[in-house]
C-alpha cells in the first residue's frame, strides 16, 4: 500500500524535479510530456479538487494557476515539507488514498498523477468507491499514471528495460502494482462512473472518469 514506499520518495524529494525533466535515463520515457500530462490533468479537473500524492507540488501548481481551490494530501514527509516550502497556503496533510483526513467539504475532483500504481488491485477498488461516496454528484476523477493495455503490454516492456540494462525501471514494474486498462475500467463503471482512457506517452495514460448521472 502507498504508505509502504515512505522512505523512497523522502529520499526521492531531495531529486524528484531533477527526475521528472528527464535527468534519470532509465526514467526519461516514463516522464515523456511531463509538462503537457500535468496541463492535460489541470485542464480536465474543475471545482474543488482533492490532489493525492501531491508530491513536490508540481501538479498543485497549475491548480493555483488555474484559480482551483486544492486540499493536498500526501504520505511523505520529505515530499510534504518539498511541496510547502513552495506552496506554503496550500493544506497539505499527510495521508494516502486509503486513509486520510475528510476535507471541509465534498470534492467537485479528485486527481493524482503518478501514484495510483502504489495500491493493489483490490486496494484500488476500495480507494474508487470510497471516492464515489465523497464526490459532489456530478464529481469527478481525473489521473494519470502508469498503466497497461494489457498483461503482454506489460512483459513487453519489462523485457525491453531488462534489453537496455534498465534494472531499476524493471523491478520497479515487477514490484509495484501496475495494472491494465480492463481492470480498471472494470473497477471505475462498477462504482457508478464512465470512464476514458488516453495514452501520453509509452507508459503513463489519463484516465477521465465522471459519475454517472442518478448513480
Amino acid at each position: 500500500m502507498a504508505r509502504n514506499f515512505n522512505d523512497l520518495f523522502d529520499a526521492w524529494s531531495e531529486t524528484y524535479d531533477q527526475t521528472v525533466v528527464g535527468t534519470d535515463i532509465e526514467y526519461k520515457e516514463v516522464f515523456a510530456y511531463y509538462e503537457q500530462i500535468l496541463d492535460e490533468v489541470a485542464k480536465k479537473s474543475k471545482g474543488y479538487i482533492v490532489e493525492f500524492g501531491v508530491g513536490t507540488g508540481n501538479l498543485t501548481e497549475k491548480f493555483l494557476k488555474n484559480g482551483f481551490d486544492v486540499y493536498g494530501v500526501e504520505p511523505s514527509e520529505g515530499m510534504r515539507s518539498r511541496a510547502k516550502e513552495k506552496l506554503p497556503n496550500v493544506p497539505i496533510v499527510e495521508g494516502d488514498f486509503l486513509e486520510f483526513p475528510m476535507p471541509e467539504k465534498k470534492p467537485d475532483t479528485i486527481t493524482s498523477t503518478y501514484a495510483f500504481h502504489h495500491l493493489t488491485d483490490e486496494e484500488k477498488a476500495k480507494a474508487i468507491a470510497h471516492f464515489s461516496d465523497i464526490l459532489n454528484e456530478s464529481g469527478k476523477i481525473v489521473f494519470a499514471d502508469t498503466i497497461f493495455i494489457d498483461d503482454a503490454a506489460k512483459q513487453a516492456i519489462i523485457k525491453e528495460a531488462l534489453q537496455n540494462n534498465y534494472q531499476r525501471l524493471a523491478v520497479d514494474l515487477q514490484t509495484e502494482y501496475y495494472t491494465t486498462i480492463p481492470v480498471l475500467k472494470k473497477i471505475f463503471e462498477e462504482n457508478g462512473f464512465q470512464v476514458t482512457f488516453k495514452q501520453m506517452n509509452a507508459f503513463v495514460w489519463l484516465i477521465n472518469a465522471e459519475k454517472r448521472r442518478g448513480d
